[in-house]
């Protein structure tokens, strides 16, 4: 593939990734309207209420919003929200069988019930429902998902539970491809399908219907891949189990509501050595730790080159930085009193003025008003993620900071620009006294951190605009522990007297440090930074937003924006930016 190819794909993957956001936002909002929790939102393409992910087994409302319609994604929100209004969790988990087919079918049919208590003041969300589960069927069966023995008995029963709770025909393109297993069920579910439609506001009752539907489902399928009679006897082995590979998603469980510490997301992975712990983060040594100012580690002559580089870069962007500061400033500005507006025709009586009404009585401004203006009382940390992947990122990232630490200041916001890498590769120091220690097992993080301080909150923008550059140093970047420079980035951010603090996250991936990986297991720093995210979030003195260079970093943050750093920088993406400050994306 030519560089223009790759160029066109990746331009494609952003605007997915911008879609994919756009509809989550969308769709989270309004779980949280129709329910009234505000825990609610979208983190790595799953719904999670807080810290806590929320299963959704139902076959027909497992959504892609890469590939399916917006009214699809707002189907499956509808769904949810009935779930969450009209379904006891605990009373359904106390009830659910183990696992495998029966628990599959009995939680398909909850969310059916679940589903006929839309309000009847509500028929779009009635609408929207009826045509996910149309839709549903009409891709199962064209698919040919419905050919072999499970597909089309678990077809069947759906359809035939949705038509029975719904009081709606079964869909008419398959209604004659189902007849003859549909007659065959009839003797055996007739009672059960009846019991559920007379119990569907009965929860309890409900499953106990249910659960007979399940087991009847499940002896039938055991019953038909039991008989090798007949045609079936014909059948390629192959075949059978590529059937069944088809529907092995639909059958896995482990995905399950758990309690309120399970805080992995899907797309990263859980960590054995993190659970054991119960979560407990440990480092091994923090002898090697350094925290420094990054302009100490390059030459000053190095710096202003680096600088003169960016200013000419900045200003080939052609970004209109007023706009970029008056949008920043409506967002993060607040009105503050400030002093009187004299000589008014309404307010308060002015004393100084009240000879006024001997020598002029005509003058009617003796009156003054509370004046406002917009202040910032705001401080916002820009964490750099300097880990080697962000190596060749390091330029563009080092203007978009620069513009939008001027934009801020513009308005009166506070800023501060940090950064994270390590002191060495594969360990350092530290890995090399553990294993003169014997090499103790799951030693935790195994590296030397290093935090780097671009420029301090105190200093502004013309101060520090050298130092900065340091950024584009390119033997600083190693590699990223990142739960630890978040704690480390909210501790200074606590320090503040500010009202407002807001830490922007500038990341390219997970957390990477080859060492601490081997010694302890895959997933053990994405775990740490997902727990300090959390634990942060929860305390609610930081705003915490993650800002993905050509990644998208809802596993880690609930607030984030994916960007194309390998583009030009335009206003389209400040705008972007701005809304996620705002509050605009996955909140």
């Amino acid at each position: 593939m030519d560089a223009r190819g790759a160029k066109l794909m990746q331009a494609s993957a952003q605007q997915r990734a911008k879609r994919q956001q756009k509809v989550e936002e969308l769709c989270a909002a309004t779980l949280r309207a129709l329910t009234g929790d505000a825990q609610l939102h979208y983190r790595g393409r799953r719904l999670h209420q807080g810290a806590r992910p929320l299963p959704m087994h139902a076959p027909h409302l497992r959504i892609d919003s890469d590939q399916d319609a917006f009214e699809d994604c707002r189907a499956a929100a509808d769904g949810m929200a009935l779930r969450l209004l009209h379904s006891d969790p605990e009373l359904h988990r106390s009830l659910a069988p183990a696992g495998g087919v029966q628990r599959l079918v009995f939680e398909w049919l909850e969310q059916l019930r679940v589903e006929t208590h839309v309000p009847i003041d509500m028929p779009g969300m009635a609408e929207n429902l009826h045509h996910r589960f149309e839709n549903w069927s009409r891709t199962f069966y064209r698919e040919g998902l419905t050919e072999g023995r499970f597909g089309i008995l678990l077809y069947t029963v759906a359809q035939m539970s949705w038509s029975r709770l719904m009081a709606k025909p079964v869909m008419h393109e398959t209604e004659d491809y189902i007849e003859g297993t549909r007659a065959s069920l009839v003797s055996a579910l007739g009672t059960p399908l009846a019991g559920m439609r007379r119990h569907r506001d009965n929860q309890a009752e409900f499953a106990k219907h249910a659960l007979e539907v399940a087991r009847v489902v499940d002896e039938t399928m055991r019953s038909d891949m039991a008989d090798v009679g007949g045609d079936d006897a014909e059948r390629d082995p192959e075949e059978e189990d590529e059937a069944k590979s088809r529907f092995a998603l639909l059958l896995d469980f482990d995905q399950d509501e758990g309690d309120g510490n399970n805080i992995a997301a899907a797309t990263t992975g859980d960590s054995k050595v993190f659970e054991d712990a119960k979560q407990a983060y440990h480092v091994y040594t923090t002898r090697f730790d350094t925290e420094v100012p990054a302009g100490t580690l390059v030459r000053k002559a190095l710096l202003r080159e680096y600088r003169e580089r960016v200013d000419k870069r900045i200003t080939e962007q052609g970004i209109n930085l007023p706009r970029l500061a008056r949008m920043l400033g409506a967002i993060l500005a607040r009105p503050q009193r400030d002093g009187w507006l004299f000589g008014q025709e309404e307010g308060r009586i002015d004393g100084a003025r009240l000879s006024q009404l001997i020598s002029s009585p005509a003058e009617r401004r003796l009156f003054r008003q509370d004046q406002y203006k917009p202040s910032a009382d705001c401080v916002v940390t820009f964490l750099v993620d300097c880990s080697g992947s962000m190596k060749t990122h390091s330029e563009p990232v080092a203007m978009m900071v620069d513009l939008l630490i001027r934009a801020l200041e513009m308005v009166g916001v506070t800023t501060e620009m940090l950064g994270f890498t390590t002191g060495g590769w594969n360990g350092g120091r530290a890995v090399k006294e553990w294993m003169a220690h014997g090499k103790p097992a799951h030693p935790g993080r195994l590296n030397e951190v290093t935090h780097m301080v671009f420029k301090e909150a105190d200093r502004n923008w013309r101060r520090a605009r050298i130092d900065m550059m340091a950024l584009l140093k390119p033997d600083l970047f190693r590699e990223g522990i990142d739960g630890e420079a978040v704690d480390w980035a909210c501790n200074r951010l606590l320090a503040r007297s500010e009202e407002r603090r807001i830490l922007i996250v500038i990341s390219d991936g997970c957390p990477a440090d080859s060492a601490t990986g081997r010694a302890n297991d895959e997933f053990y720093l994405d775990n740490h930074l997902k727990e300090v995210v959390a634990r942060r979030e929860a305390q609610g003195a930081v705003e915490i937003l993650g800002l993905g260079v050509g990644l998208d970093l809802s596993p880690f943050y609930r607030r984030c924006l994916a960007t194309d750093m390998s583009q030009a920088l335009d206003n389209e993406l400040f705008y972007d930016i701005v809304q996620l400050i705002g509050g605009r994306h996955r909140r």
